[in-house]
C-alpha cells in the first residue's frame, strides 16, 4: 500500500486501549491487585469492572484498519485463490509475535506454579492446547486459554476472515454493507448478550462492523457506497440508543462514540507542538506500533510480578504502594520487552507476503 503520515487519533486509541487492557489485567489478577485496592480501592475496583470495555475500542480500530486494508481490492473480479491469500497474509501478520509471546508466557507460569497456587496460572499446557492456540481454535475447543490475551487474536482473525469474504465476493460493497450492518444489528441485540458465543465472530462483529462503516462512510472512492455506509452507521447507532431504553449496555455506545470520532477525525495528522506536547506525540507515535506486542506480552509480566511478590514475602507486609510500585515495573517491562518484540519479530515478519 501507498505509505500515508501517521494519523493521531488511530495511533492514540492504539495506545490508549493497549495501556487500558494492561491496568485492567493487573487490576484483576494475583495477590498484587488485592493489595494494590489497599492504596487505591475505587480507582482499582473502578479498572476491574470497566477496564475491559477497552476491547471495544480494539475492536472498532480493527475493523476501521482491516477495511482500510481491504479496500484497495474494490471493483475487482472474485478470485478464491486471492481471497485465500489475503486471510493467509492475516494469519502471518499476526501468528509470529504472538506465537513468541505464548512461549514466554508458558515459561513465565511454569516459573510461577512453583510459589504461586491460584486460578488464573492454570494447569500445566498441554501440546493439543498449545496447537489449537497456534491455529486461534482455542475458544472454540473450549480450551483454557494460556494468555489473558491470546482470545482477542482468535476473534480478531475470525472478523478479518469474515469481512475478506464479504469485500471480495461483493466488489461494489453495496450488498457487502447490506449484509454486515445485519450481522452487527444481531450480533448489538442479540449475540453480543449471550456469554455462549463469545468464542465465535458473531459475538463481536457489531463493534467491528461498527469501524468498517466508519471507514467506508468517509474514505471510500465510490460516493453511493459512502452514503450508504454513512446511512447505516447512523441506522445502528440509532438502534443502539432506542435499545439502551430497555436495558443500557455501555460497551455498544462506547463502539458506536469510537466509529463517530474515527468517521469525523480519523483522517487527522499529527497536529504541530514543541516542548512537552511535541514530547508526548513523539511518544504516542513511537508507543503505535508497538501496541499489539505489549498486549502480547503483558501477562508474562503480571505472572512474573506476583510471583516475586509471594518468593519474596512480600505480600506480608499488605503494601498498597509496594504493589502498585510492581504494577508500573509490569508496564515498564511490558513496554521495553514490546519493543524487542516488535523490531526481532512482528516488524520483519510483516514484511513476509504469500
Amino acid at each position: 500500500m501507498k505509505k500515508t503520515a501517521p494519523l493521531f487519533l488511530i495511533d492514540f486509541l492504539k495506545v490508549f486501549a493497549a495501556l487500558f487492557i494492561i491496568v485492567h489485567h493487573l487490576s484483576s489478577y494475583g495477590q498484587i491487585a488485592e493489595d494494590a485496592r489497599i492504596a487505591l480501592p475505587g480507582i482499582m475496583t473502578w479498572l476491574f469492572e470497566y477496564g475491559r470495555y477497552a476491547v471495544q475500542i480494539f475492536l472498532v480500530m480493527a475493523g476501521y484498519l482491516a477495511a482500510q486494508s481491504l479496500s484497495r481490492y474494490a471493483n475487482q473480479s472474485f478470485s478464491s485463490q486471492h481471497l485465500l491469500k489475503v486471510i493467509f497474509n492475516r494469519y502471518l501478520r499476526l501468528f509470529a509475535p504472538y506465537a513468541v509471546a505464548l512461549l514466554v508466557t508458558m515459561l513465565c507460569a511454569y516459573i510461577a506454579r512453583f510459589w504461586v497456587n491460584d486460578e488464573y496460572i492454570g494447569q500445566t499446557e498441554t501440546l493439543s492446547q498449545f496447537l489449537a492456540h497456534l491455529f486461534f481454535i482455542q475458544g472454540i475447543l473450549g480450551l483454557d486459554s494460556i494468555s489473558a490475551g491470546a482470545w482477542y487474536v482468535a476473534i480478531d482473525w475470525q472478523l478479518y476472515t469474515v469481512l475478506a469474504i464479504m469485500l471480495i465476493s461483493f466488489p461494489r460493497y453495496q450488498a457487502a454493507i447490506w449484509i454486515l450492518s445485519i450481522l452487527a444489528v444481531c450480533s448489538l441485540l442479540f449475540f453480543n448478550r449471550s456469554s455462549a458465543y463469545e468464542a465465535y465472530f458473531i459475538y463481536f462483529i457489531g463493534a467491528y462492523g461498527l469501524g468498517v462503516l466508519a471507514y467506508l462512510a468517509k474514505h471510500f472512492q465510490n460516493t453511493d457506497v459512502q452514503r450508504l455506509a454513512k446511512s447505516a452507521l447512523i441506522m445502528i447507532g440509532v438502534i443502539i440508543l432506542i435499545s439502551s431504553f430497555q436495558q443500557l449496555w455501555l460497551r455498544n455506545i462506547l463502539a458506536w462514540a469510537v466509529a463517530l470520532m474515527l468517521f469525523v477525525w480519523g483522517n487527522q495528522t499529527y497536529p504541530p507542538a514543541v516542548g512537552f506536547k511535541k514530547t508526548l506525540l513523539n511518544a504516542i507515535a513511537w508507543a503505535s506500533p508497538r501496541s499489539y506486542s505489549a498486549f502480547l506480552i503483558h501477562f508474562a509480566f503480571i505472572l512474573l510480578a506476583n510471583t516475586l511478590y509471594i518468593a519474596c514475602d512480600w505480600y506480608l507486609y499488605k503494601s498498597g504502594l509496594l504493589a502498585l510500585t510492581l504494577m508500573l515495573s509490569v508496564v515498564i517491562c511490558s513496554t521495553v520487552a514490546a519493543n524487542y518484540l516488535y523490531r526481532l519479530i512482528e516488524l520483519p515478519v510483516s514484511k513476509l507476503k504469500l
